[in-house]
């Protein structure tokens, strides 16, 4: 059981945990997790803290397969800017290791923004706190229990 299985099953929300075994040597962590579940990268989102305006952290939940886009995450946070915060701040603010942190049970609730794209599915795919252990539940349920916002956080490829 980690934090974040329990704010899911606290708050009664439909979710399912996905275990698999992790590789140390694995490069992305969320990649990783796609590709040893058998999940479309889209569905897979990664959890990821900056530094808006080097006052505030904060949460942006993507896909595995994008980057986040330091100008779209600041405008939806209203900052002039943002920058990926240092881990050892971010593994102090959340209360998991970097590579395991879930959007969900953390430390101290940080203002979260969650990619649009979470939306066109009927579940999502996020950390269940640590390395090799993912939870899937409704990108509104995820929603609900991180108080986040849905925005465009990462620059989409037109498709032609």
């Amino acid at each position: 059981m980690t934090p974040a299985i329990n704010v899911a099953k606290r708050a009664k929300v439909p979710h399912r945990v996905h275990e698999y075994q992790h590789d140390p040597a694995a490069e992305s962590y969320g990649v990783e997790a796609a590709e040893k579940l058998g999940l479309a990268e889209v569905r897979v989102f990664k959890t990821l803290v900056v530094s808006l305006d080097g006052k505030e952290l904060a949460v942006g939940v993507i896909p595995v397969s994008s980057l986040l886009n330091m100008k779209l995450i600041a405008r939806a946070a209203g900052a002039k800017k943002a920058a990926m915060a240092a881990i050892p701040e971010v593994e102090r603010a959340t209360g998991y290791v970097v590579g395991g942190v879930s959007p969900l049970g953390q430390k101290r609730r940080l203002r979260t923004f969650i990619d649009a794209s979470a939306q066109g599915f009927p579940t999502v795919f996020v950390s269940a706190g640590r390395r090799g252990l993912e939870i899937e539940l409704a990108a509104a349920d995820l929603r609900a229990l991180t108080g986040a916002a849905f925005a465009e956080l990462c620059l989409r490829e037109e498709v032609v």
